[in-house]
């Protein structure tokens, strides 16, 4: 018995060692760009380094919170990611509400089609969709990037709905329908409220998605007005040098919308990930 608790207090010992691990290595370059931030750039690359800076240094911040162009940036993020998680959000939800609730001629086959669009890697894409954009008309135009971003975030909008919304009894459905709702009456008014986690979970992903994208932003926008945080924050690399006290506060700034959405949800996305539950 002695021997059997030893045994298990190094197996906990031994979790919890490989867990401090991994916390310190996801979390080091977190409050690293933090400190960076906090410097000047002549104290970047200091010997020995050091964490936590002599004197706060907020020069960065402050030039990048009055500088018009950086906050073009943010705003185009904001808006693209808004559009993208919203037009997902409803299209995904229709189209799992039918693959969900009714049988039809080609479905198993669509629902092929739409994971295995998944399995593209996208940077492949990149000439076919910069073609098509310019074609449309829509280079260097934010909705040129909502379509873009749209098609990516489609499919996988389209099996989580699909998947919570398996989840819930049609039992639900038959009683409004007996009620005498309609079928999108049955699915805004019954089915959504019971799918909030599933809802939430999708939409942090498709805004994660639009707000960090950076290869297909970069290529299909040119001009200042047009740029989003990824691309503003790598065209602050200069030719002859780089202020990395600016660069990390635009990097944190970036950060922080999408660290407070998590923060937020972060129990929806958790049980949204896991295909939910049946409430009654």
């Amino acid at each position: 018995m002695v021997d059997e608790e030893r045994q298990r207090r190094w197996r906990q010992a031994a979790i919890y060692a490989a867990l401090a691990l991994v916390t310190f290595v996801m979390v080091f370059p977190v409050l690293w760009m933090i400190s960076v931030s906090l410097k000047p750039t002549t104290e970047t690359f200091s010997l020995p380094p050091r964490l936590l800076p002599d004197d706060l240094h907020w020069g960065g911040y402050a030039k990048v919170l009055t500088d018009p162009k950086f906050r073009t940036f943010l705003l185009n993020s904001y808006l693209v990611g808004l559009a993208v998680t919203g037009l997902s959000l409803v299209i995904g939800t229709l189209a799992a509400f039918g693959f969900s609730r009714y049988r039809f001629f080609g479905d198993r086959v669509a629902k092929l089609f739409v994971i295995t669009t998944q399995m593209v890697p996208t940077i492949t894409l990149l000439i076919p969709y910069f073609g098509v954009i310019v074609f449309l008309g829509l280079y260097d135009t934010l909705w040129g990037l909502v379509l873009t971003y749209l098609t990516f975030s489609l499919p996988y909008a389209i099996i989580m709905m699909n998947g919570y919304l398996d989840t819930i009894p049609k039992d639900f459905d038959e009683a409004a329908t007996i009620d005498g709702c309609t079928p999108l009456g049955v699915l805004v008014r019954v089915l959504l409220p019971v799918a909030l986690p599933g809802i939430i979970s999708t939409a942090v992903y498709t805004f994660l998605l639009a707000w960090n994208e950076f290869l297909f932003a970069l290529a299909l926008t040119r001009s200042m007005d047009m740029r989003t945080v990824p691309v503003g924050i790598s065209m602050m690399v200069g030719e002859f040098g780089l202020k990395w006290d600016e660069m990390m506060a635009f990097s944190v700034i970036g950060s922080l919308p999408v660290l407070i959405l998590f923060m937020l949800v972060q129990r929806f996305v958790v049980s949204g990930l896991a295909a939910g539950g049946v409430k009654g």
